[in-house]
């Protein structure tokens, strides 16, 4: 069979390139079956160590063994913050989808949505509290969980290329921008992406010329209140004030 995350030949559970789950594979820790392509199991939370991944695969900032588990360990018992750009909800449920205070859960029974969703404030919640290191052993798993979501919508594409940002992937960032954009080229958020990703790799003349097209979109498109305007106003805000202090 082929791998269905690297597509490269593979036998047996685990794929022997990039060492993701193969169809029929169960996590060595808790027993459950494992979704195919899948480097992290949905039901305990445990990085898989089925096959050994080549160097190359592995990201410098990526902890192995014991420090990933127990930061997984962690966010089980932690409050995810509600919203983007809201702080952590007294009470609220954990990252994972535990209440705070209370014993695992089953990550298997979110849905795929879910999952992104809260994988996502917890990459973006580090991101903006300055703790790059916690943000960057998150960012991989966000980043899968939302590759299990096909066809991704404008809302979603544009929350991939914010956490491929915090990757250091700046290359998917672009990307996203363009798939956005490429469906309307005033989008809002495909702009502030692309003007992100731009700056993120000191191409002026590219940020320029995204912030031009910023200002120039923003009143029209802000009239028609679509729903990811409001939910990301603030980055937009932030990425307009940002084109219009830039020097052509």
């Amino acid at each position: 069979m082929s791998c269905p995350r690297c597509n490269e030949p593979a036998t047996g559970q685990f794929c022997a390139s990039c060492g993701a789950a193969l169809k029929g594979a169960k996590c060595p820790d808790c027993g459950g079956a494992l979704t195919p392509g899948a480097h992290f199991c949905h039901h305990c939370g445990n990085a898989l160590k089925g096959a050994a991944r080549p160097v190359s695969s592995r990201v410098p900032w990526i902890v192995t063994g014991v420090a990933l588990v127990a930061v997984i360990a962690l966010v089980l018992v932690q409050a995810s913050r509600s919203a983007v750009d809201g702080g952590p909800a007294e009470g609220s449920a954990g990252a994972a989808g535990a209440p705070l205070g209370g014993g695992p859960v089953d990550i298997g029974s979110m849905s795929p949505q879910e999952q992104a969703d809260r994988l996502f404030n917890r990459v973006m919640s580090y991101a903006s509290e300055g703790k790059s290191d916690s943000a960057a052993i998150f960012a991989p798993m966000a980043l899968q969980a939302f590759d299990m979501i096909a066809p991704l919508n404008v809302h979603g594409r544009y929350d991939v290329g914010l956490v491929a940002l915090v990757a250091g992937q700046t290359g998917r960032a672009k990307a996203q921008a363009d798939s956005i954009l490429r469906l309307n080229k005033n989008d809002l958020l495909g702009l502030t992406l692309a003007l992100r990703a731009a700056e993120a790799t000191n191409n002026a003349t590219a940020a320029n010329d995204y912030a031009k097209r910023l200002i120039a979109a923003e009143p029209s498109e802000r009239k028609t209140a679509r729903e990811e305007y409001g939910f990301h106003g603030s980055d937009i805000d932030a990425a307009l004030k940002d084109a219009k202090a830039r020097k052509p």
